[in-house]
């Protein structure tokens, strides 16, 4: 290199999104569908009317999306649904969205699912560069497990972790705590997670959504609670393991493992929420507790530049609340929000 050569300069980082509250954005949550082949007695209807197709993002707008969000400082993008997998050809998502892991601009490609196509994409899904799934399982018993998703198939799903596993994912079971329904396997469940090296965390139930059937009063438990039972059996000690989600991890000292607890109610989250989500049609939720929201499938569909699209995003954040106002209690009647944890994205 002679005296008047320069080095090449390095690519600019890109100026992150900043919420007013000073927290920057670097996880996003996008729903590719909010289309499920189970109707969880929490989460959704029994009879359920999803969208009409057209009202859908292309998997082409997705991607568009997904790296207008990471072009302004996206490290960690969440692949959601109701269950992302039943979404026709999703991993030609996977694929287009791999460039950015390869690039270095995307840090984490990640995935939450009911587990029931798990066995068909897990070994593609890794070779996409996603090295870690969520899986929502509340109960190791097939006729509880019938009995909460309405149509699921306990068999499959467990054949579906084994696959993920066996393909070398990092799987993480998420079970909502339900007061009556599953208290008795708490204990089990931690067992069972980590005996095969997975994380376990419990989710306290949330208002999202009117549904028949029991109210949430009654379906409520407090983290708490679940902490206590577990410590009749466990060794509990804090740790400092955070994944760029909300749970907060302990660990089991019996096991090994890890437990993790996320708690919306009773200890929000919000003071460091670095989050928001996108439905799959294009909505943007600041906050998974608020009905405010922006617009970015218009701007996507309006125009071949991106700039429209940037410009919609930076409005939102720059509107996002502090936190939610999630309460359940005898007094408080309804949801906090109208809809469905499916159409919001999981």
């Amino acid at each position: 290199m002679n005296a008047h050569s320069q080095p090449p300069a390095a690519a600019a980082e890109p100026a992150p999104l900043i919420d007013p509250f000073g927290r920057a954005i670097s996880y996003v949550r996008v729903s590719v569908t909010d289309r499920c082949d189970f109707r969880c007695v929490y989460c959704m209807s029994e009879h359920m009317t999803f969208l009409p197709r057209r009202d859908l993002l292309t998997l082409e707008e997705l991607d568009r999306l997904c790296s207008a969000f990471i072009a302004r400082g996206t490290k960690r993008l969440r692949i959601t649904g109701g269950e992302p997998l039943v979404r026709h050809d999703v991993m030609t998502l996977f694929r287009a969205l791999s460039r950015h892991l390869a690039s270095g601009a995307l840090e984490e490609l990640t995935l939450t699912t009911n587990g029931s196509q798990l066995a068909r994409f897990a070994s593609e899904l890794v070779d996409c560069g996603v090295k870690r799934v969520n899986v929502s399982l509340d109960t190791l018993d097939p006729g509880r497990f019938r009995a909460l998703t309405r149509t699921g198939d306990h068999a499959r799903v467990m054949a579906g972790v084994d696959a993920a596993l066996a393909a070398g994912l990092r799987v993480k079971l998420n079970a909502v705590a339900l007061k009556g329904v599953n208290e008795d396997e708490f204990v089990p469940l931690v067992r069972f997670a980590n005996e095969r090296g997975m994380d376990m965390t419990f989710i306290e139930v949330m208002p999202l959504g009117e549904l028949e059937g029991p109210d949430r009063i009654d379906q409520y438990l407090p983290m708490r609670e679940v902490r206590d039972r577990l410590a009749e059996t466990f060794t509990l000690t804090e740790t400092d393991y955070r994944t760029g989600g909300p749970a907060r991890y302990m660990r089991v000292s019996e096991t090994g493992g890890r437990v993790g607890f996320i708690t919306p109610l009773t200890h929000n989250f919000c003071e460091s929420c670095n989050r928001v989500r996108v439905t799959c049609t294009g909505t943007l939720y600041m906050c998974l507790g608020q009905e405010d929201a922006a617009d970015l499938r218009a701007p996507l569909r309006e125009s071949a530049d991106d700039a429209p699209l940037v410009a919609a995003i930076e409005a939102a954040i720059a509107r996002k609340p502090k936190g939610h106002d999630f309460v359940i209690d005898r007094a408080t009647q309804g949801p906090a929000v109208s809809r469905h944890m499916s159409m919001t994205g999981g």
